[in-house]
């Protein structure tokens, strides 16, 4: 079973990195290309997310916080500090993983709402931090002259490099969260999901299993934020506000929670909504605002339709339509009765 696994999830990496080779020479476009590279980050933001919420069914609307601390922390350290790029992404990640457990050990001892509510002011407060702490992130003004990324003689300079980049580092992610979900951690996980008491009546350490996989995800949101610091070469608050925590959630519900590929489909969904919503607020300004009741009418529809999400659901649909349009078996004949003599 291991093993079949092991392929299987190795041949949708495979899969992924041939898409990615082959993607430039059908997409010419530089927009649509930047378009792409943001779709990866997006994709490690909602599997890291969904290991949160989907597998441990722990709730956190401030997710762009670690987003954000993650992004500031390689920039400040790059631009005002001189820092190497490759030094500074691991201390942001570093950093982030320290707040994210001294936010979690207290915060993951509520539940539901609770939880939800406090994670939600801790997004908030990051973010009055990243727009009123002048000396430190520039408020609203922003970090610019983020260095690029480069390995030797190797920048990435162009939206083609950039769109290798990113879109390598989240198929890696994938595979290592797909893994991460079939071990020991991932049926804890899955155990805490269906109840508590019963994980810890089996001996799972759930507030041990809590913490983990909470800054866990913040990693994943830090390294996120590197990324997108050193592919866009500047940062504002702006990008880390409470609509990009809610979008991620959006991302998680409409893949599918619980479902490490299914997070890739509905960051790649929420990627190319923002997109159009955007394009269509340039043509139509009243559409300007339009995107958050977007995300509140899709959240709804796929709740209410597709409550597995659109990976789970849509198999299902394919399933059902592919046994309908089988022809039944054709019924057998009773054999005759041999009359008694």
């Amino acid at each position: 079973m291991k093993a079949n696994f092991f392929t299987s999830t190795l041949l949708w990496a495979v899969v992924g990195l041939i898409a990615v080779a082959l993607t430039p020479l059908f997409v010419k476009s530089n927009y649509w290309l930047g378009v792409l590279a943001f779709m990866a980050i997006n994709t490690i933001l909602a599997v890291g997310l969904n290991l949160l919420m989907g597998y441990a069914g722990q709730v956190s609307l401030g997710h762009a916080a670690f987003y954000g601390i993650g992004a500031y922390t390689t920039a400040i350290l790059t631009t005002q500090y001189g820092v190497s790029p490759w030094l500074a992404m691991p201390a942001g990640i570093l950093i982030t993983c320290i707040i994210a457990y001294l936010v979690g050990v207290p915060c993951l001892r509520l539940h539901g709402h609770y939880l939800a509510m406090a994670t939600l002011g801790f997004g908030w407060i990051v973010f009055i931090v990243l727009v009123h702490w002048d000396g430190l992130t520039l408020g609203t003004s922003g970090v610019e002259k983020i260095p690029k990324l480069a390995i030797g003689s190797l920048v990435f300079d162009n939206d083609v490099k950039r769109f290798f980049l990113t879109w390598v580092t989240a198929i890696l992610l994938l595979l290592v969260s797909a893994n991460i979900v079939r071990s020991r951690v991932g049926r804890a996980l899955r155990a805490l999901h269906s109840s508590e008491n019963a994980a810890a009546t089996m001996g799972v350490d759930v507030s041990r299993y809590k913490v983990m996989v909470f800054v866990l995800s913040a990693a994943y949101a830090a390294l996120a934020g590197s990324l997108y610091a050193h592919v866009v070469n500047f940062i504002s608050p702006s990008v880390f506000g409470f609509i990009v925590s809610v979008e991620l959630v959006v991302m998680v519900v409409i893949g599918g929670m619980a479902s490490v590929w299914g997070a890739a489909v509905g960051a790649a969904t929420i990627t190319m909504l923002v997109e159009w919503l955007r394009s269509l607020g340039e043509a139509v300004p009243v559409f300007k605002e339009f995107d958050v009741i977007a995300h509140g009418l899709i959240l709804v529809l796929v709740m209410l339709f597709l409550p597995a999400g659109l990976t789970v659901g849509v198999r299902d649909l394919v399933l059902r339509w592919v046994k309908r349009r089988r022809p039944a078996p054709a019924p057998q004949e009773k054999p005759k009765e041999v009359a008694r003599v």
